[in-house]
């Protein structure tokens, strides 16, 4: 089984604590870290690697709520832009990275303010201090929930 049915079957049971909500194509979880405060991940229900190998229909409705759940994270975090990103090197199940990204979000640590997220370490990026509490996990969740409902 690969990360990704990993992190659904812990949905499914109840104990995957960064759930936020199910859609009819995939689920909404919090990022484990939050580097980029408001990092979202869009997981897909099927596994599978590429857009092209899902129905037309299953497809356009994949992207169609991804592109829902982006605005929600915007809406909640108040970014000044999104990045999108699907890349399936590391875990070829189809799940979409969604960073909120405010201005200058990089330059504070000395790198190019308008490079992709990927330019700042990765070992920073994912280390423990960028996990957020329980109390800063329940908000983003409830910010996120309230923004999908209203879209």
């Amino acid at each position: 089984m690969c990360f990704i049915c990993d992190r659904i079957s812990m949905i499914k049971e109840g104990t995957n604590k960064y759930f936020v909500k199910e859609l009819e194509t995939g689920y909404v979880v919090i990022g484990d870290n939050q580097f980029f405060k408001g990092y979202t991940l869009f997981l897909c229900k099927v596994h599978k690697t590429e857009l092209s190998m899902l129905s037309n229909e299953f497809k356009l409705k994949f992207l169609e709520e991804m592109s829902i759940v982006a605005e929600a994270v915007q809406k909640a975090t108040g970014c000044e832009k999104m990045n999108y990103e699907m890349l399936g090197n590391g875990d070829s199940h189809m799940h979409w990275h969604l960073f909120p990204r405010r201005q200058n979000d990089l330059g504070q640590y000395g790198i190019n303010g308008k490079g992709p997220v990927w330019w700042y370490p990765q070992e920073k990026m994912y280390d423990d201090s960028t996990i957020p509490t329980e109390e800063e996990l329940k908000e983003m969740k409830e910010k996120l929930i309230f923004e999908l409902n209203q879209l």
